[in-house]
């Protein structure tokens, strides 16, 4: 029996043209890219985007299916995970999202969609660790962010990276997950910096 992928939050506030297409394809630069099967790192990634960047990817092409206020497009990225577009009703407002879904499993749409609506319907502003590591990869340059490779210990091999200015050193790699607390603020944004934990919250 295979587990249903963990649905993540992984930017945080409403991202452009420009990051949308970034975000796209956040694991491009993956060890092993075209020998390996990548839907389990990309099934379940969301983030919300604006409207005129939903109504865009409406009129690129024509959609594989429309339900209600969801479409999917028809090139899959991988397997069988593609782009689901959401235009949902949270606190009185319509909001716009992107997410990867696995059309293998039927309820993976669905699961998303509720996800998504209680994620956004918090009432106090805030984020988990998981959610502060996946803005930093996602909002770092390519340059700046990588995977282990041969040099790491094999255990850390293709494992997320991210580069900090060393001094004298110049620019290192840390793993991402091994972030201290410290370093993870430093890498965000100020107005992200000092949220509550989501467990706080």
């Amino acid at each position: 029996m295979t587990t249903a992928p963990a649905i993540r939050k992984v930017f945080q506030g409403i991202a452009d043209r420009r990051q949308m297409y970034r975000m796209f394809d956040r694991h491009a630069g993956r060890v092993h890219r075209r020998a390996d099967d990548a839907t389990v790192l990309y099934a379940g990634e969301w983030f919300e985007i604006g409207e005129a960047e939903h109504d865009y990817m409406f009129a690129v092409e024509p959609p594989l299916w429309i339900r209600g206020s969801m479409f999917a497009l028809r090139q899959f990225l991988t397997g069988s995970v593609t782009s689901v577009f959401f235009a949902l009703r949270i606190d009185d407002a319509i909001r716009y999202f992107h997410g990867y879904c696995d059309l293998s499993d039927d309820v993976s749409v669905e699961r998303m969609r509720l996800a998504i609506i209680e994620r956004e319907s918090r009432p106090v502003q805030a984020m988990t660790r998981e959610e502060r590591l996946e803005h930093i990869w996602s909002s770092t340059a390519e340059l700046y962010r990588g995977y282990a490779d041969y040099r790491w210990p094999h255990a850390s091999r293709g494992r997320r990276t991210v580069h900090f200015f060393g001094g004298k050193l110049g620019s290192v790699p840390k793993l991402l997950e091994a972030m201290t607390d410290e370093e993870i603020a430093a890498k965000l944004p100020v107005h992200l910096r000092y949220l509550p934990d989501v467990a706080a919250a």
